[in-house]
């Protein structure tokens, strides 16, 4: 759930019944264990949950629970929760400011998905964009990505989070969200703030190297177009060095020149620089020195964060204790929120 250039949420108009005065805003934010990460996952995402830790209380989960709706081995299900994991840490996520957990592990997501999804009218799930679309394209479906929606308002409700850092592909499924919070809070009375998205900018729509007309994508058939947080330095220039560019040989950024426009917007992102300065600085350069400057600025990134990643990818006991800490957390907050929930639609208070 991201995109890019997200500010920390006290800057934020803040939703009806938050007070500027009271406790830290709530942001909550997940991302399924799908393998490696790319550059646009952490430019358009990462890079910005880890400038909201500090001003906001910040749930950060793995949601392998979502993950599940299509096909996995699980022994590459597991490995990829760790890699992910580590990656998150070695972005800058700090264990000592946020909560970062599994959502399998935080008894509550299921739960409070069967009760907002019995309230939900079947036909909000079956108009979901990703529904349709997977259901046209396979030739069959699991009952689990027709509930995808539920369980994602259940993540965010379960936390009462006020903020949802989310990206372009997921506006929909926050829009649901909201309306199953407020369907709850009139059929029930006032139980859950309806959470405000956050959607970024700058950097939001980083394009693959080779096919710049598309989103960068770890399942893009052509890697040479990806550039993941842990390739090293020299798979990292050579795949710059091979990006499409345009005819002409000028470093702009135009509609008709969507190659240098991407690498553009990656050179501003990476180093802060203005697409303008970065168009004066190179003004009468070729492709080849602006290439060489765009592969030098992205390795001087990311090369720390690989190497803080190969460490923390070593120790997997640290790993589970950020986990296990993370949980603990989150469940003192779910298991409040479940128990007024259930309260509310008329069970009887579980036993201690």
């Amino acid at each position: 759930m991201s995109n890019a250039a997200i500010q920390p949420a006290p800057a934020v108009a803040l939703p009806a019944g938050v007070s500027a005065t009271a406790a830290k805003p709530i942001v909550l934010t997940g991302a399924q264990p799908s393998g490696k990460l790319h550059l646009g996952n952490y430019l358009g995402a990462v890079v910005n949950w880890d400038k909201m830790q500090g001003a906001n209380e910040c749930f950060y989960f793995i949601a392998d629970q979502h993950a599940i709706t299509v096909p996995k081995v699980p022994a590459e299900l597991r490995k990829n929760i760790y890699s992910c994991l580590a990656q998150y840490l070695a972005c800058g996520l700090d264990p000592q400011r946020s909560h970062i957990f599994a959502q399998s592990h935080v008894v509550g997501h299921t739960e409070l998905a069967w009760v907002l999804g019995c309230s939900c009218p079947l036909g909000w799930l079956e108009r979901m964009t990703q529904f349709k679309d997977k259901s046209r394209k396979q030739e069959s479906v699991g009952a689990g990505l027709l509930y995808y929606p539920i369980l994602m308002a259940a993540d965010i409700l379960l936390y009462n989070a006020h903020f949802v850092p989310v990206g372009e592909d997921q506006k929909q499924h926050l829009e649901i969200t909201r309306d199953i919070a407020e369907k709850f809070n009139r059929d029930y009375s006032p139980t859950f703030n309806v959470p405000e998205p956050f959607i970024g900018e700058t950097g939001a729509r980083i394009m693959s190297l080779q096919n710049p007309e598309t989103k960068m994508s770890k399942s893009d058939p052509n890697q040479n177009g990806v550039v993941f947080l842990i390739d090293p330095p020299d798979v990292v220039r050579k795949k710059i060095q091979s990006a499409v560019t345009d005819s002409g040989g000028e470093v702009r950024a135009a509609a008709d020149k969507p190659g240098i426009t991407n690498l553009l917007s990656i050179f501003s992102a990476v180093t802060g620089q203005s697409v303008a300065d970065l168009e004066n600085e190179f003004a009468g350069k070729g492709y080849g020195d602006f290439k060489r400057a765009v592969a030098d600025a992205v390795i001087a990134r990311l090369e720390p964060v690989r190497l803080r990643y190969e460490e923390f990818s070593k120790d997997t006991a640290y790993l589970d204790s950020v986990l296990k800490s993370g949980a603990e957390a989150a469940q003192r907050v779910a298991y409040k929120t479940l128990s007024k929930v259930y309260r509310k639609v008329g069970f009887v208070e579980r036993p201690r």
